[in-house]
């Protein structure tokens, strides 16, 4: 007989759902066991011998026991197939992945600096990760595991929603799960976005020296960094470094290789602000070996960029371009 096509779609939304609920169970039985691993084998160890202090484990390992508990609670409803009373009750555990991802900056660098300096630490980590349950895994691979599940729950959550009837009646549930994971996945992500921009910003500090180069990167956004030259009115190109932050573009000069102090690092010569800038590709614009020229005019100045690399120079210009107009906005 004729098939009806309300009957095909939500026989489609059935299969889909099958196997999305599938992988949500078989991922978070894999999941809950590499978080017990973590838990049991350093954190319950690290406790009972004391090897590190209260404080530096706290640093280490932030929301990891809680983030345990809460996939411990959720798993038998997604055994049980209650998927929306689950994954309700599980989202009012959210909050630890917030935490954990700002802690995750602190939880890196607190793990290098351990395995650095405290000799028997180093030790038990080394003992640890040789057990056969961890499968060549070492505990930096595994420290990142509850950020890059929490991407794999808004995916695998919104297709389970999306492919819910608006009938069944544990929809209302998962369409909620589904936006509140999703929310919680953004503000993460933009949590690891400002830890990165926070990186660059020490590092481009860093390469600075000089009195006027004191809290020039403060409270900025890093948007890239390189070498073009600057063309003059009259003489040859000048190969200079330029710092791209959102508001402002920096040129700095390289101090000498042989300055006693500040050897390596960068002297800023200007700053220019992006809110007056007025760009243009003077040449360049066939994505040609001969590289190209781009003209950036300020009310008192007016810059010429070159670069012999046509893709470097293109790069520059789309981020410039992002500059200008994220300050006009």
């Amino acid at each position: 007989g004729a098939r009806c096509p309300v009957q095909e779609q939500r026989a489609r939304w059935e299969r889909k759902r099958a196997c999305t609920a599938r992988e949500l169970l078989e991922t978070e039985r894999r999941y809950q066991e590499q978080l017990g691993l973590v838990a049991t084998y350093f954190l319950g160890i690290l406790k009972a011998k004391g090897t590190l202090r209260p404080p530096l484990r706290q640093a280490l390992f932030g929301s990891w026991e809680f983030i345990y508990g809460a996939s411990q609670e959720l798993l038998p409803y997604l055994e049980g197939g209650y998927w929306g009373q689950g994954l309700e009750g599980f989202c009012r555990h959210l909050e630890l992945y917030t935490q954990f991802a700002a802690n995750a900056e602190r939880s890196q660098t607190t793990l290098l600096e351990q395995l650095k300096k405290n000799k028997g630490f180093r030790r038990f980590v080394r003992l640890q990760e040789g057990r056969p349950e961890f499968a060549g895994l070492q505990l930096q691979d595994l420290l990142p595991l509850p950020l890059q599940r929490l991407q794999q729950y808004e995916n695998l959550i919104i297709a389970l929603a999306e492919n819910t009837g608006p009938n069944s009646p544990d929809h209302q549930q998962l369409t909620r799960a589904a936006r509140l994971i999703s929310e919680t996945a953004q503000r993460v992500h933009a949590i690891g976005q400002k830890q990165k921009n926070d990186q660059h910003l020490r590092r481009v500090q860093a390469l600075l020296s000089g009195r006027q180069a004191k809290g020039l990167t403060s409270g900025r956004w890093f948007l890239r960094q390189g070498w073009l030259l600057v063309v003059p009115p009259h003489g040859d190109p000048r190969p200079r470094m330029f710092f791209l932050f959102a508001d402002v573009l920096l040129m700095a000069k390289p101090r000498p290789a042989l300055h006693l102090l500040q050897s390596g690092t960068f002297a800023c010569k200007a700053l220019y602000p992006m809110a007056q800038c007025q760009l243009r590709r003077v040449f360049g614009h066939s994505g040609g070996p001969c590289g190209g020229l781009l003209s950036l005019s300020f009310p008192r100045e007016k810059l010429l960029l070159m670069s012999t690399d046509q893709k470097e120079l293109s790069h520059w210009y789309h981020s410039l371009t992002h500059a200008i107009s994220s300050q006009k906005n």
